[in-house]
């Protein structure tokens, strides 16, 4: 085996081995939402949270989730599409996030003004309602498109209909 493709394997063997760690919540620490919508393909989130793993602070998958758009809602412009998957996002991941502080971290600068923003759109207006009980705990950032990688390879290629084969659902 030449050296490049030894070191080649070795980084792939390491990506491997540090691999993002699925873990249980811990409700006495903050969660991490990240959220994308892809215009006319589907909404992605990735719940994460800081802990202490193997001696060492790192952060941890809780779960991901991933929905298809109706085709409805692939109409949508791109700020109201966010705003949906904002809402389907804490409506989904309520049993881990109602009455925790959390950050939502979200590519779209508009939607760091959400809850403050004049609007006279129906579905908008029902969605800000929905979202008040989490409005003291819940602190929305924007973070760059290239990289917010993992909840936008959540919202690009979503699943839909999948069976968990999990015994225990929230």
């Amino acid at each position: 085996m030449t050296k490049e493709r030894r070191d080649a394997y070795e980084r792939i063997r390491n990506k491997l081995i540090n691999a993002p760690v699925l873990i249980l919540p811990d409700f006495e620490l903050p969660f991490k939402l990240y959220i994308d919508a892809a215009c006319s393909k589907g909404l992605g989130a990735a719940l994460h949270q800081r802990q202490i793993v193997d001696g060492e602070p790192r952060e941890g998958v809780i779960c991901n989730i991933s929905r298809k758009l109706k085709d409805s809602e692939a109409r949508y412009r791109a700020t109201k599409t966010e705003c949906l998957c904002l809402v389907w996002d804490l409506v989904k991941l309520h049993y881990y996030l109602e009455g925790a502080v959390f950050e939502v971290y979200t590519d779209c600068t508009a939607l760091s003004s959400f809850l403050n923003m004049k609007t006279t759109n129906r579905h908008m207006l029902r969605w800000k309602i929905a979202i008040q009980k989490y409005r003291g705990n819940m602190n929305i950032i924007y973070k760059e498109g290239k990289s917010h990688t993992n909840a936008d390879g959540l919202s690009r290629w979503p699943l839909d209909n999948v069976k968990s084969n999990t015994a225990y659902e929230p």
